[in-house]
C-alpha cells in the first residue's frame, strides 16, 4: 500500500502511527477534515489479518466521521482511531493509558470516544491521560442507546417512503450483528411488534438474548438472504458487496454499521434493484449527535441530545426525497448535503476574525 497514494484518495489531512515498546500497543489515527472544528470520532479495537487492513479502516471510517458530523449540523471534523488488538484478550490498563498519551500528544486536533471493541469504562481509563475523550459515564455516557435510537428513526422514515407509514408493526427485519448497538435496536424494534430474525458470530454470547426478545436465529452467511421488509447491519462495513447484494430479498437496507457499502457503486446496484439505502453515517449519527452534546455552552444535557437524535429521520427523508427527486444513489445525495456545509462554513471560516474574538470550540 502507497500510504500517501491513499490518503489523497480519500482526502486525508493526517495518519498518526503509534507504538508502545511497553505495552505492545499499534495504534493509528486518521484525521480526515477539521473544515468545521476538531476531529471526533470513535476508538474501534480489533485484531485485523494484516496492517493494511487496519489502515484502510482507520482511512474509511475517518473519512466517514467528517460526513456524518457535517450531515449532523455539528461543528466537527471527522477522525477515527484503530487499536489493532483483540479487545477480548490484549486489553489492559497500561495499553489504554499508553493510547490516551497518543491522542493527548495531538493536542486537541482529534477526540477520542468509544467505539467496537471500547465501552465507556475503556474510555474513563483512556482519560486518565487525556482531556481529548468522549462519552464518559458522568456526561454522556455510553453512546449505544442514541445511535439505536437514531436507527430506529431512520428505519422509521424509509418505512414511509416505500410503505407510506412509520410503522413497524408487523414488519419483518433481518438484523445483523447483536453488539451494543444491534441488540438494543432488536430490544427496540421488539416493542415497535416487528418481527426479527437475527445473526451475530458470537453465538455463545447473543443467542439465547436474542431469542428471549421472540427473535428467530441463523447462521451469519444466511442472514442475506432472509426474506424480509428491512435488513439491517449493526456489525461491521463492505457487507453489501457482489456477492451479497444479489442474495437480498428486502425492500429497505437501514442498520448502524459503518461503510456498508464495499465500494460506491455498490449504492447504485441497490437502486437498480429498487432497493431503499439509508445511508449509513445519517442513520447511525445518533451516537456522536450525544457525545458532542458534552461540547456545548454549558456542557450536557439529555434532552436536548436526544431530542436532536430524533430528528435523524427527518434528515433520513429529506435525503431520501432528494436521492428519488435527482434519480441519484442515497449515498451520494447524502454525500451532497454534506460537501455543501463543509464547503458553505470552510468559506465563512476564511473571514479574518482577530485572534482573541474567534468563537471558542
Amino acid at each position: 500500500m502507497n500510504i500517501f497514494d491513499e490518503m489523497e484518495k480519500y482526502g486525508h489531512e493526517e495518519l498518526v502511527f503509534w507504538y508502545d515498546k511497553t505495552t505492545g500497543l499499534k495504534a493509528i489515527v486518521g484525521i480526515h477534515d477539521t473544515t468545521l472544528g476538531p476531529a471526533l470520532g470513535g476508538c474501534r479495537m480489533w485484531p485485523y489479518q494484516k496492517e493494511d487492513d487496519a489502515i484502510t479502516d482507520v482511512l474509511r471510517l475517518s473519512r466517514g466521521m467528517t460526513y456524518k458530523n457535517a450531515a449532523m449540523g455539528l461543528d466537527l471534523g471527522g477522525g477515527k482511531s484503530v487499536i489493532w488488538a483483540d479487545s477480548r484478550t490484549d486489553k489492559n490498563e497500561a495499553l489504554l493509558r499508553a493510547f490516551g498519551r497518543l491522542i493527548e500528544s495531538l493536542g486537541g486536533r482529534y477526540i477520542t470516544a468509544e467505539d467496537v471493541g471500547i465501552s465507556a469504562d475503556d474510555m474513563a481509563v483512556v482519560a486518565r491521560e487525556t482531556r481529548f475523550v468522549g462519552g464518559l459515564k458522568e456526561t454522556s455516557g455510553d453512546p449505544s442507546p442514541a445511535t439505536a435510537l437514531g436507527v430506529l428513526e431512520g428505519m422509521k422514515a424509509a418505512c414511509q417512503m416505500v410503505y407510506g407509514s412509520t410503522s413497524l408493526q408487523g414488519k419483518r427485519v433481518a438484523l445483523q450483528g447483536l453488539g451494543h448497538v444491534g441488540m438494543l435496536l432488536a430490544g427496540m424494534l421488539r416493542d415497535e411488534g416487528a418481527q426479527l430474525t437475527v445473526t451475530d458470530i458470537h453465538p455463545e454470547e447473543t443467542r439465547a438474548k436474542a431469542e428471549s426478545l421472540g427473535a428467530a436465529w441463523v447462521e451469519p452467511e444466511e442472514i442475506y438472504g432472509v426474506e424480509a421488509d428491512i435488513f439491517a447491519p449493526c456489525a461491521l462495513g463492505a457487507i453489501l458487496n457482489d456477492d451479497t447484494i444479489p442474495q437480498l430479498k428486502v425492500r429497505i437496507v437501514a442498520g448502524s454499521a459503518n461503510n456498508q457499502l464495499k465500494e460506491p457503486r455498490h449504492g447504485l446496484e441497490l437502486m437498480r434493484r429498487n432497493i431503499v439505502y439509508v445511508p449509513d453515517y445519517v442513520i447511525n449519527g445518533g451516537g456522536v449527535v450525544n457525545v458532542a452534546d458534552e461540547f456545548q455552552p454549558g456542557g450536557y444535557h439529555a434532552d436536548r441530545a436526544y431530542a436532536r437524535v430524533r430528528q435523524i429521520g427527518r434528515q433520513v427523508g429529506e435525503i431520501l426525497d432528494r436521492a428519488q427527486e435527482e434519480k441519484i444513489p442515497s449515498q451520494d445525495a447524502a454525500d451532497r448535503l454534506a460537501e455543501t456545509r463543509i464547503h458553505t462554513l470552510g468559506r465563512v471560516q476564511t473571514t479574518y476574525v482577530p485572534h482573541g474574538r474567534r468563537r471558542r470550540r
